[in-house]
């Protein structure tokens, strides 16, 4: 709307004056009463997405802990602050900032999260949405000037029903003002509907139902993936945390060894010096020493690069200085080897009841049937029942009273004949292949969940047998090395065979400590496959309850 400015008693410069300033004011007095700012909406939508993951959220997914985002990226001294290291890092206090500061954990919580956003959007499709305008605008046309200002403010709303009945309804509310010698107010409003029923065919709201329909569930099943994830995620930091232990361990132990060959090569030393011993012996043992320094600088050197890779999963930097607690391999031993309350059959079951990838397989292939059906419902004659409605105000500055009695209505059929259906010829053939295919992927993840945990479950027996065997091996290890120390010491034994048997000691501490790691990495592996291991709200796990 606009008013020549031949027409008006009031300067060009004025009336446009006028009409910045009314704009600012409105954007001003809509900004401030939205609290247009990014902290209020960041909130608004933290609000509504993690409401979102709530509804999601089952209850034997686990606690919901470890899940929301973070806006800040710390620094490794932020990291190290809040480390409450004396003795070393605790397993427990590990898992903790892995869950918390890992890189990949918060990629994986980011993309929870920004599902669960993406709805939000297509929710608010099929919500109330609030509309305003404010237009203002000078032109010069020929030496003739025109100034006005619109604005427009409403409602509208669109309802999707189970059966594809769509309706549509707005309210606006026009408001002028005429910048003029003599202004003046004009208000009008209008309620608008609409209505889209299908009595025959995929037509009307069906293709947006479902679509929103697949919305939500590709939520519940990135919230599944998210869980899924951080049972793999803790067992994978468990793991890690405890092969550089193993290797902090081997590095002990071959101090240990070197330790002694400098000892027994000294010993023997003196033994050639006065005759007693051969200097043949001397050089084994000497070489020997050599061989037990350069296995000590290798441990060292694996157990440095294993510590600073396992840095890396903490999100800390490779410089960082501290040490983990050796008292977890103590606490591991203490444990030893207990029988797990499972057969294999059981396991299996209980796996194919409570894996969440498997479960989101099978809700998929719930998906492709329903989309099927649209498709064939779409092959035939398409028949939409539609209607409309437009009621105005009454007088221009009564805009609250509606005249029904004169408003416009309609009221028809739309169809669509079969002339050309290519194209849902197409998506129909296309829906019954994503049908096949789709069921072919949930039976080969049966099967491989299937042989998943088998392997795990002769893995963990295999793993409990193996540190058996080790202890024994280990046992027969220093019952040897006191042999071969008396006997050399009595004169019947030789250097060369003390240092095999010092050499097999060596190996048989290392495959003992080894052994148990694997068994206890297999145990936590095993409860994942069957999906009995929940994440606590510290990052660590326990096994559910059957």
């Amino acid at each position: 709307m606009s008013m020549r400015s031949e027409t008006s008693s009031v300067p060009v410069a004025a009336r446009l004056a006028i009409t910045l300033v009314v704009s600012a004011s409105a954007l001003a007095l809509v900004t401030g009463l939205c609290g247009c700012n990014g902290k209020n909406y960041k909130t608004k939508a933290d609000e509504e997405t993690y409401k979102i993951l709530d509804e999601k959220w089952e209850e034997d997914f686990g606690q919901m802990v470890n899940y929301q985002v973070s806006d800040q990226t710390p620094d490794s001294n932020e990291i190290v602050a809040k480390m409450t290291t004396t003795e070393g890092l605790g397993l427990v206090e590990a898992v903790g900032i892995a869950t918390q500061y890992n890189r990949e954990y918060q990629r994986q919580k980011e993309v929870l999260y920004l599902s669960a956003l993406d709805l939000t959007d297509t929710r608010h499709r099929y919500a109330r949405q609030w509309f305003g305008t404010v237009d203002a605008t000078y032109a010069n046309n020929g030496g003739s000037d025109d100034v006005s200002v619109d604005s427009r403010v409403g409602v509208t709303q669109n309802h999707l029903l189970a059966d594809g009945i769509q309706i549509g309804t707005g309210l606006a509310v026009d408001w002028t003002r005429f910048l003029t010698g003599d202004p003046r107010t004009s208000l009008a409003s209008v309620l608008t509907a609409t209505v889209s029923a299908p009595l025959l065919g995929a037509g009307a709201g069906k293709a947006a139902r479902e679509n929103l329909t697949q919305a939500e569930r590709n939520v519940l099943y990135r919230v599944r993936t998210f869980n899924r994830f951080r049972k793999t995620f803790v067992v994978s930091i468990i793991n890690d945390y405890y092969r550089v232990l193993q290797d902090r361990n081997s590095v002990g132990i071959a101090e240990a060894s070197y330790q002694s060959r400098i000892e027994s090569t000294n010993q023997l030393r003196m033994e050639v010096e006065v005759g007693q011993t051969a200097s043949s012996e001397l050089g084994e043992a000497r070489q020997a020493l050599l061989n037990a320094e350069q296995n000590m600088v290798s441990a060292r050197q694996r157990y440095e690069q294993t510590l600073d890779t396992f840095k890396i999963q903490l999100a800390l930097a490779t410089d960082t200085v501290f040490t983990l607690d050796p008292n977890e391999l103590n606490l591991l031993e203490e444990e030893g080897i207990k029988p797990i309350p499972y057969s294999a059959e059981l396991a299996i079951e209980i796996a194919l009841d409570r894996r969440l990838d498997l479960a989101n397989t099978a809700n998929q292939m719930e998906d492709t049937e329903r989309k099927l059906v649209l498709a064939a419902d779409g092959l035939g004659v398409q028949v939409n029942l539609v209607g409309s409605a437009n009621v105005g105000s009454t007088a221009d500055t009564d805009w609250t009273r509606l005249r029904f009695h004169e408003g416009a209505y309609a009221l028809g059929v739309e169809t669509d004949l079969l002339l050309d259906r290519k194209a849902e010829r197409n998506a129909y053939r296309e829906a019954l292949i994503a049908v096949q295919q789709r069921q072919r992927a949930y039976d080969e993840q049966v099967d491989q969940i299937k042989l998943a945990v088998r392997q795990a479950y002769r893995n963990l027996a295999e793993r409990a047998e193996s540190y058996r065997i080790q202890q024994l091996a280990l046992t027969l290890a220093r019952e040897r090395v006191e042999e071969e120390k008396l006997l050399l010491n009595i004169g019947r034994g030789t250097a060369r065979l003390l240092l095999g048997s010092e050499d097999a000691l060596v190996a048989a501490q290392d495959r003992v400590i080894g052994a148990l790691v694997g068994y206890t990495i297999a145990k936590l592996s095993f409860f994942r496959d069957v999906g009995v291991l929940q994440v606590k709200p510290d990052g660590m796990w326990e096994q559910n309850t059957l």
